[in-house]
């Protein structure tokens, strides 16, 4: 019988012997190490090793009798049973032979290492049926890092071999339908990656929220990687663009900074259960990103090799070197959950009403959960715990998935999207907000409240039980539409999850939704950092601590919102239209009010065109232009175009795209077009003569009617009034498209009237509209009416 085998042996055929984690090592050290991907080397024990283990004084016996006879919905004798079983495993010695192959084997491996002093090693589980396309047993087991010394590590191997009854594996197993005694464990030994004076995390090769799969979702801590899928630490995130990666263009499409409070290092001790410690990260380096772009961007390739080798999303956890500064894989298995969901059917989740916001947090699942709290604090409190319960906990640990899956939402204080619980979460299909940071103190139990994960990145807890509703859409039973439908996205964190939506691309993508979200401070704020009053310059300061100045700051975070828009959506056009502020929302940002004049009517202000042309706000525009531009030529998203907003007069359309010319973005250059939001009487009128400047018309239906009947939409005394479909808009309208046609030039419409007037859609289709831009919540049932009229398209 074989106790041993190396990683250089075994490979994916290999999962019976020893499990789908050290299989696959084994496969990435034999296949993929000529192909940039860096794995350490170790040892594997087999399952007959194990088995044999077992079968030592009848030990197997009573751990079958015992199991068989087990309730594991009763979650108290659950944790009994399942104490009891590791506690006998962990007592048992192993069989001589064995013992001696893992010493020798143990020997060897300190003997090769270039460090033998002070080498250290991680102590893994892997069982025979984990990590299967089908199946995630992740975080289950244990694993226990940084131990050295023969004894420790013989220690630590029963102690892995004990993990296989840990109470979440034991229910996991009988919840999926595997028989306990069909389940070996093997135990992989592997060299260190000395990540405690490093960085580490896990990774995605799909996002794990929407199942976008041309992206690598990336997190990132300092310290050992255990913190992050503990869920100890809210880790910095990163997405990086798969096309541009595999071109070797600049991949980044966002970075988050997480807060990074804690890190796991290294302890005084090399045996199990006091390896490791954590220890608090410097106020310095938490608002920095613990790697750096270029390591993002690697990390994204040797993720897109692993996932073309085994040909599917993968979950892989990485680990920094902070000594050698190399960067290596530590495990890839594949990814169990939004890889096998339905891509023929879109799920939507909608709050029905508005409600307080008690807590925020990073959003899991994409759902909507409400119930009374319950906030835990031990697994002694499990009896406690009602099915639709919201379970709220400072972090969760595996042993939690009897009472998780039955909670009807989960809030944790800290984790990032790939910890425990989230992953657990999305297993489930539970919705789950994780690192709000304080939900053990500001929720109670009993208190009713709504968890809501539908709204993007950020998920909310709000007060009281909202109503809300499921929107089920079958992608393969859409008809034709006679125009096209295109989206209007403002929120760069939604786009992958929009993008799953019927579409031609986007119509509007609003930059000032960008630049209020992303940035939130005003540019020239941010151009005059270093002469700010004191108190002004310290909060910027702290704000954009991660990036390398103040420019930089802005350049990137509009890179990065417009390049999650614009990869979402690719190859379908995305029209970006630049910042349109008024000077009253710009005093609103940061700084903001130093810089903008006060206006009596800001709508009719210093606003769109004249803004940019201006030489109080040329500096700022230039950031807006360097931005646009380093998404389409150096990013490589050339669906990308650009739509400038608010040109009075032709004087204006001169200016404006003269001004973006000296800023390397040229019609036609590059594919680039140029539009112009046609949302002034003077655009319809001298239409012919604004298509000169520009490559077609974005119709701004709110704009073009108010400044053609003269009113104020904002006032309540004349609102009824306000109709895109009254005879002087639709002539004004009417006017564009024709001049657009005669041109043959792009001509559509982004504003909310074809959404909430289906007679004049049906209109806007018989006046020749190229396409119809709305709001992602009108987009199937606009273009299910349309589709049904059959109004021909001239």
């Amino acid at each position: 019988m074989t106790n041993i085998l190396w990683f250089t042996q075994i490979g994916m055929a290999d999962v019976a012997q020893v499990g789908g984690k050290n299989a696959s090592l084994g496969e990435m050290v034999s296949n993929l190490s000529g192909a940039g991907v860096s794995v350490p080397g170790g040892f594997a024990t087999t399952a007959d090793a194990y088995r044999d283990f077992l079968a030592e004084g009848g030990l197997y016996e009573r751990i079958r009798s015992t199991v068989e006879a087990l309730d594991v919905t009763d979650v108290a004798e659950l944790a009994r049973v399942g104490a009891t079983v590791r506690e006998w495993i962990e007592q048992q010695p192993l069989p001589a032979a064995f013992e001696q192959d893992i010493r020798a084997a143990y020997a060897t491996l300190v003997d090769s290492d270039p460090e033998p002093a002070s080498v250290s090693w991680a102590v893994r589980s892997s069982a025979t049926a984990e990590d299967l396309p089908d199946a995630s047993f992740a975080g289950q087991q244990e694993t226990f890092l940084n131990i050295s010394g023969i004894d420790n590590i013989l220690a630590a191997i029963r102690s892995v071999f004990a993990s296989l009854y840990n109470d979440r594996a034991i229910a996991y197993r009988v919840h999926h339908g595997f028989d306990h005694h069909d389940v070996a464990l093997s135990a992989g030994i592997q060299r260190m990656v000395r990540s405690d004076v490093g960085a580490s995390g896990v990774l995605f090769t799909v996002d794990t929220e929407s199942g976008f799969d041309r992206a690598v979702f990336i997190t990132s801590s300092y310290g050992l990687g255990e913190a992050v899928v503990q869920g100890a630490v809210n880790p910095d995130e990163f997405y990086a663009y798969k096309p541009a990666l595999r071109e070797g263009r600049p991949a980044i499409l966002k970075r988050s900074v997480g807060e990074k409070a804690v890190k796991m290092v290294y302890a005084d001790g090399t045996h199990a259960g006091a390896s490791t410690v954590f220890t608090d990260v410097p106020a310095a380096e938490r608002v920095r990103f613990s790697i750096t772009d270029a390591e993002v961007e690697e990390l994204g390739r040797q993720a897109l090799v692993i996932e073309e080798h085994y040909g599917r999303p993968m979950d892989i956890e990485w680990g920094k070197d902070g000594i050698d500064g190399r960067l290596y894989i530590l495990q890839a298995r594949p990814e169990t959950v939004v890889s096998r969901a339905d891509g023929k059917e879109m799920r939507r989740f909608v709050l029905e009403e508005s409600g307080t916001v008690i807590t925020v947090g990073r959003a899991i699942g994409q759902k909507i959960g409400a119930g009374p709290v319950r906030v835990m604090t031990s697994l002694a409190q499990m009896d406690a715990f009602r099915p639709g319960d919201v379970l709220v906990a400072d972090m969760t640990d595996p042993d939690w998935e009897p009472i998780m899956k039955l909670a009807s939402a989960i809030v944790t204080n800290r984790g990032g999207r790939t910890c425990h619980a989230a992953i657990i979460a999305r297993e489930l299909g539970i919705p789950a907000v994780v690192g709000t940071g304080d939900a053990t103190t500001v929720l109670s139990d009993g208190q009713r409240v709504t968890v809501s994960c539908a709204e993007g990145d950020n998920g909310f807890v709000y007060e009281g039980m909202l109503g809300f509703e499921e929107i089920i859409t079958r992608l393969d039973a859409m008809p034709e539409s006679p125009t096209k439908i295109m989206l209007n996205v403002g929120t760069p964190d939604q786009a992958f999850a929009f993008a799953k939506l019927p579409n031609r691309g986007v119509g509007l993508a609003r930059l000032e939704f960008v630049i209020n979200r992303q940035i939130g401070i005003h540019p020239r704020a941010l151009l005059d950092h270093e002469s700010l009053p004191t108190s002004l310059r310290a909060d910027i300061s702290e704000r954009i601590a991660a990036y390398a100045s103040p420019r930089v700051y802005f350049v990137r975070r509009v890179a990065e919102g417009v390049s999650m828009i614009a990869a979402a959506f690719a190859p379908e056009p995305v029209i970006v239209r630049l910042s349109d502020f008024k000077s009253n929302e710009y005093a609103n940002l940061i700084g903001g009010e130093l810089y903008e004049p006060q206006e009596e009517n800001p709508m009719l202000g210093y606003r769109g065109a004249s803004r940019y042309i201006s030489p109080d706000f040329r500096a700022c525009f230039d950031m807006e232009c360097e931005a646009l531009r380093f998404v389409r030529d150096e990013m490589g998203l050339t669906n990308v175009e650009i739509m400038v907003p608010f040109v009075r007069t032709l004087g204006e359309a001169a200016a404006v795209t003269e001004l973006l010319s000296e800023n390397g973005l040229r019609r036609g250059e590059n594919g680039l077009r140029v539009i112009m939001m046609c949302e002034l009487p003077s655009n319809a009128v001298l239409a012919e003569e604004f298509l000169e400047y520009f490559d077609g018309f974005s119709i701004g239906s709110n704009d073009m009617t108010q400044l053609t009947l003269g009113l104020d939409r904002d006032s309540g005394l004349v609102a009824s009034t306000f109709d895109e479909r009254d005879p002087a808009v639709l002539r004004m309208l009417s006017m564009a498209i024709e001049a657009c046609r005669r041109a043959e030039k792009y001509v559509g419409i982004c504003g909310q009237g074809p959404s909430d007037h289906p007679d004049l859609a049906e209109w806007l289709v018989s006046q020749g509209i190229e396409s119809m831009s709305l709001n992602p919540d009108t987009v199937v049932e606009t273009w299910l009416r349309l589709a049904a009229q059959t109004v021909p398209v001239p």
